[in-house]
């Protein structure tokens, strides 16, 4: 283990290379050489293997990691088998997750409720919902029982596929079972009907309906987080898949059982109906409840999507100027709505809120600067501030940037009159295609 160990803290080799390394000298080095190489030695160790792979959002090492464990003539058990599919589940590889059910078969490992579970949540985070239906009549085939998981598994993952008849069959079968709808329920059924093509015109009225509807939902103790759930650190939201997933374990960020309220007013969101937005949030004043930061997020996408700026811009304010603690995704939720059409009062206030943002010692991420210069690098007119000030950011505190975002900032570069031998170009040229090899050279490990 402590060459793991070392692996991850990033002391020695990244485990990519240390677990093609090991298949290298598998054959050709002595017991003795081998043993030097390796990083796990029994199941215990193995299984804190998978779970730290889990950790770290690498996924995709996974199945070597599982190949080296058979390499090592370690006998895989049903727990183990649970630590893997929810790795994948959480990286949303679906063909990984069957190739671990077929796994278990083919040693007569049977897999459980949990199990089938956690395979249907991997079927939604894809968006396939066709492949969840033919899981779960697999249960049926085998004698699993399906427990209140399993029907809310289901219906979400159809949801997210816009399945929205077998949406409503599901729904059907559990009250014919006597199984109550919660509130992931209702939130599975807004999200069918935004997710279901064409989507209907009257879209606002019917998501304000069931939002209504949910304010008698139940919480049946069959559809609770379950012990091994837990054991996963795996929340009710990520399960069913909800889009408070990420932010769930973020207590002063969300309150869980406003879980109806933000999937609503995310979905507004998606399709910028102000009005609606602006009587949900009636409703949720009428129940006695506040908005917490997670709608307040979203109230914004809607403004600074249908370009009603200034509002957006209230709505940031107002919150900044409370005794709520800020958070970051609210500068990046303005200065991303803000770039709309990359107009000039909004790109006025995306530079703005970028200093502001860095003045108060919040700092881009990889993900979201990234995702901020592929949006910054479509403005086609303009100074192209926004996307030079989120380069220097990103570049001042050495963060990576994904492939997208450079290429596009680049092409953005190349399209305005700049010489060849410009610093700014040069450096972004190079960074360019010097993540073009890196990501070839990984694809052909992966």
């Amino acid at each position: 283990m402590k060459f793991l160990i070392q692996s991850i803290a990033g002391r020695n080799r990244s485990m990519v290379r240390a677990l093609v390394s090991r298949r290298f000298f598998a054959s050709s080095s002595s017991p003795e050489e081998l043993a030097k190489r390796n990083y796990a030695n029994d199941l215990s160790e193995y299984n804190s293997v998978v779970n730290s792979v889990t950790a770290q959002r690498r996924h995709y090492l996974l199945r070597d990691v599982y190949d080296d464990m058979k390499l090592d003539g370690v006998q895989p058990t049903a727990d183990i088998f649970h630590s893997f599919v929810v790795g994948v589940m959480k990286g949303a590889r679906l063909s990984d997750a069957f190739f671990f059910r077929e796994e278990m078969k083919s040693m007569g490992i049977s897999p459980d409720v949990n199990l089938y579970n956690f395979l249907i949540s991997t079927c939604g985070k894809c968006k396939n919902g066709k492949e969840a239906i033919r899981v779960f009549e697999e249960m049926k085939r085998y004698d699993v029982k399906p427990n209140g998981q399993t029907f809310v598994c289901l219906l979400n993952a159809c949801a997210v596929s816009g399945q929205l008849d077998l949406v409503y069959a599901i729904v059907r079968d559990m009250t014919a079972a006597g199984v109550g709808l919660n509130q992931f329920c209702y939130a599975g059924l807004i999200t069918a009907h935004l997710n279901k093509e064409p989507r209907p015109e009257n879209l606002s009225t019917k998501i304000l309906e069931l939002v209504e509807q949910s304010k008698g939902w139940s919480s049946i103790d069959s559809s609770r987080k379950s012990a091994e759930d837990m054991m996963f650190n795996i929340s009710e939201e990520e399960l069913y898949n909800v889009p408070t997933a990420e932010y769930s374990h973020r207590s002063r960020f969300l309150q869980r059982n406003l879980t109806v309220y933000h999937v609503a007013f995310s979905a507004l969101a998606d399709i910028k109906d102000v009005q609606a937005t602006e009587a949900l949030l009636e409703m949720l004043k009428k129940d006695g409840k506040n908005t917490d930061t997670y709608c307040v997020i979203q109230i914004m996408r809607c403004y600074l999507h249908s370009k009603d700026f200034k509002n957006g811009l209230k709505w940031f304010e107002d919150y900044m100027n409370s005794d709520k603690t800020p958070a970051m995704e609210l500068y990046t939720t303005l200065i991303e709505g803000a770039m709309t059409d990359y107009t000039e009062e909004g790109m006025k206030i995306a530079q703005d809120t970028l200093v502001s943002m860095n003045d108060r010692n919040f700092f881009l991420d990889a993900r979201t600067g990234s995702n901020l210069l592929l949006k910054a690098a479509g403005e086609k007119t303009g100074g192209y501030t926004v996307a030079n000030m989120t380069w220097d950011l990103m570049q001042a505190r050495n963060i990576p940037q994904t492939l997208a975002s450079v290429e596009a900032y680049y092409k953005g570069l190349k399209e305005r009159e700049i010489p060849e031998d410009d610093p700014r170009l040069m450096l972004v040229t190079r960074t360019f295609n010097t993540l073009k090899r890196q990501q070839g050279t990984f694809l052909i490990r992966r």
